[in-house]
């Protein structure tokens, strides 16, 4: 007697199981499906990116060699040239890429005598959520020392104040900064003692001690 009610119980869920296949089978299938689609569409995009910065690194190349090769003899024309060339670029490049491009053409803009193209440029990198923290932060040392003397002094001063932290590697060369607004502004006693205390800083470059205790030497006179 046991056996007919396992064989009866068994019947049972061997229909249920089928009425549940019929009722759901198309959703998990089609959950099963959107899981593969969504590792396939992951490795395509992998595979998408490496390719664009493959493609990115050789355009990139492409512009930039002959810059280095021309190593400073490049006219103001041709610097602004290629310059444009490279946020020509820097427009459809991956992030990194972009960066540096932008970088660069600022530099060959302030090579060109043109300043305010170049400060643009390093406030769009500074401004860029998506670059690189120590590249965001190089552009706005850059702007701030290309602009002290033509942009407000409490403008710059503000823009350098989060450089100026202990960990920020360019924390020396910004306090440098700071300190010599304050000399041209006559604050004398705020600029020695930033100098002071860049003059004793061991994590501060060689240059920038050595450039504060020379002028720690001749404001003491």
């Amino acid at each position: 007697m046991g056996d007919i009610f396992d064989e009866v119980a068994e019947d049972l869920r061997t229909e249920r199981a089928l009425k549940l296949a019929r009722r759901y089978g198309g959703w998990l299938l089609a959950a099963c499906l959107a899981v593969l689609l969504g590792v396939a569409v992951q490795q395509v995009y992998i595979w998408y990116q490496a390719k664009q910065n493959q493609e990115a690194a050789g355009a990139y190349i492409t512009i930039s060699g002959p810059i280095e090769a021309a190593a400073g003899t490049l006219s103001a024309a041709d610097a602004v040239k290629d310059a444009s060339a490279l946020t020509n670029f820097a427009a459809t490049a991956p992030e990194g890429y972009k960066t540096i491009a932008n970088l660069r053409a600022a530099a060959l803009y302030v090579d060109a005598g043109q300043p305010a193209q170049a400060q643009a440029l390093w406030d769009g990198v500074a401004n860029d959520s998506s670059a690189e923290p120590l590249l965001r932060d190089l552009a706005t040392l850059l702007w701030c020392e290309s602009a002290t003397g033509s942009a407000p002094d409490a403008t710059v001063l503000a823009r350098l104040h989060p450089l100026t932290a202990d960990g920020n590697p360019y924390h020396g060369l910004a306090r440098e900064d700071q300190a010599l607004i304050y000399l041209a502004q006559g604050q004398t006693g705020l600029a020695k003692a930033l100098l002071t205390e860049l003059a004793a800083d061991p994590d501060a470059p060689d240059g920038v001690r050595n450039r504060a205790d020379g002028l720690l030497t001749k404001l003491n006179g």
